[in-house]
């Protein structure tokens, strides 16, 4: 009898195991089996006022994101999965007011226009628009490394933001 209880509970431990198939804890929806590379293009920056350096540091942050949530291998041309777009809108605003008319409260916005294509299953590309935003006292200036701290912000929410719509199956 301990004989067949041993049996019975590795079947079903071998069964309920079973069950349980590739998992990713980034809730990436990817066949690694078919694919197997990423390409990432370079987000040219076509806002109306240009930051220096943020296309680059934008088109990094994605890179980096994808890197480091899937198994993907990085190329310069020919990947499965293919990013590109360009960086549409950056702008700073008041959002709110004081009582002498002059800004309580301004939002820096960064817009970006994303193309995806998955090479494996054309039915998942997509082209669309990403924006965020960061809110920041009307008395502050924003540069230096203000500015580096609010757009690393908005590009780690953009970026999240692109990763899920084109591969997370949510």
């Amino acid at each position: 009898m301990s004989k067949t209880v041993s049996i019975l509970c590795l079947l079903t431990i071998a069964f309920s195991l079973q069950g349980c198939g590739p998992y990713s804890f980034t809730g990436a929806d990817i066949n690694y089996s078919t694919t197997k590379t990423v390409q990432v293009n370079y987000f040219q920056n076509n806002a109306p006022i240009v930051e220096p350096g943020i296309a680059r540091d934008f088109t990094q942050k994605l890179q980096d994101l994808l890197l480091n949530q899937t198994s993907l291998d990085l190329v310069n041309s020919n990947g499965d999965l293919v990013y590109e777009g360009e960086i549409t809108q950056f702008y700073i605003a008041p959002i709110t007011a004081t009582s002498t008319s002059t800004a309580a409260q301004n939002r820096l916005t960064i817009a970006v226009s994303v193309r995806f294509y998955n090479t494996k299953d054309p039915l998942k590309d997509f082209e669309q628009p990403f924006s965020f935003y960061y809110d920041y006292d009307g008395q502050t200036q924003l540069t230096g490394s203000k500015l580096d701290a609010a757009v690393d912000i908005i590009f780690e929410r953009l970026t999240q933001d692109i990763f899920n719509k084109s591969l997370a199956n949510w």
